[in-house]
């Protein structure tokens, strides 16, 4: 087999995995990413250390590569669409224009025919007064685009939360708000669709947030089978919708009943998938250099169940503990430098299947 390239825009972890999947099944890999030494470029072949929207970056990425994909929802659509006119961009940019922007997201999957919590544009302080006048003064309010880890949000819990000032203090940037929803759970689903129309999806997996930043997840997941169909079908009808290649992350609310409400979808591997490495015989990093490579999926048949969980900030200490369990798989993103809320790597813990 001759090698061939597949370049990665994004040099954090998640690119890191993909480039150490890559390898492993004979490809090459180009990383652009403006930070030098970044974690993916350690286990990569070759960096340009440029901005995204770099132009002479992008042509000397699209000359050295067969594929390009990314490993973060906020590439610049323009620059996936310049790079989609000299060679393939998996996921295609029309993925990235749907993920990026909080409001046509939920617009989007709306239409697919998956609920999501309502919600109101927010263009102004007088939009946020409205529409918290008719969610009963209740809501999370989050910047349409950029937020991640619980970042751009502020949290209205009752009418007697001042929303004074609200608006300018978020940046004064088009924003949405959203009503609360009174879930038993959260779940998310991690999806593949083949540039054949093949999709696999892994088994639901529970997941616990602290601080807006995902702490544990859980497989299997305290749901119903119905409640598992029901996720699989919703992230089908996403990726068919897209014209997807890839892995795909879509989060959702489980309600008393078993019913799905989509919180957010992913365009990427996610963090809510890392025990894939460890559960199955082929990761969701495989999985989706198997896709955009135009290699056959791999079986979504999960051999052990597990718990992750993310080593975050000074959890990092804690690793020559989790080094001396015969039951856990550590695995390191290449930081050298631990701070609050940084996710610094992950550990997962595999028991018997049940």
């Amino acid at each position: 087999m001759s090698a061939k390239t597949i370049g990665i825009i994004g040099g954090g972890q998640l690119g890191r995995m993909l480039a150490m999947a890559a390898a492993r099944l004979n490809f090459r890999t180009v990383i652009l990413e403006p930070q030098a030494d970044s974690p993916a470029a350690q286990v990569a072949n070759h960096q340009i250390t440029a901005a995204y929207d770099d132009p002479a970056a992008l042509a000397e990425l699209a000359s050295l590569c067969n594929v390009v994909t990314y490993e973060f929802e906020n590439v610049p659509v323009g620059a996936a669409e310049t790079l989609a006119a000299s060679v393939p961009v998996y996921p295609p940019p029309k993925a990235l224009e749907a993920a990026q922007d909080r409001l046509v997201e939920k617009r989007f999957i709306n239409d697919c025919g998956i609920p999501t919590a309502k919600f109101h544009s927010v263009d102004s302080q007088e939009d946020l007064e409205a529409a918290l006048k008719d969610f009963g003064g209740q809501g999370v309010l989050k910047t349409r685009r950029l937020g991640y880890d619980g970042k751009g949000q502020r949290v209205f819990r009752s009418p007697a939360d001042s929303a004074e000032g609200a608006f300018a203090a978020l940046g004064g940037v088009p924003l949405v708000l959203e009503s609360f929803v009174a879930f038993e759970r959260e779940v998310s689903i991690i999806a593949a669709r083949a540039t054949d129309g093949t999709i696999v999806a892994f088994d639901p997996a529970e997941n616990i947030h602290r601080n807006g930043i995902l702490h544990t997840s859980t497989i299997p997941a305290s749901i119903s089978d119905a409640t598992a169909k029901a996720a699989r079908q919703a992230a089908d009808a996403i990726l068919t919708s897209l014209g997807y290649v890839g892995v795909i992350g879509i989060e959702f609310f489980v309600l008393a009943d078993g019913s799905l409400i989509a919180n957010e979808m992913a365009p990427r591997v996610h963090n809510s998938g890392h025990w894939t490495e460890a559960a199955y015989v082929v990761s969701q990093f495989e999985q989706h250099i198997r896709a955009v490579g135009g290699l056959p999926l791999g079986d979504a048949g999960r051999h052990s169940d597990c718990v992750m969980q993310n080593l975050i900030g000074d959890d990092i200490l804690t690793v020559p503990d989790w080094l001396r369990r015969k039951d856990a798989l550590v695995h390191l993103y290449g930081k050298t430098e631990s701070r609050p809320g940084r996710k610094m790597g992950h550990v997962t813990v595999l028991t018997a299947k049940t």
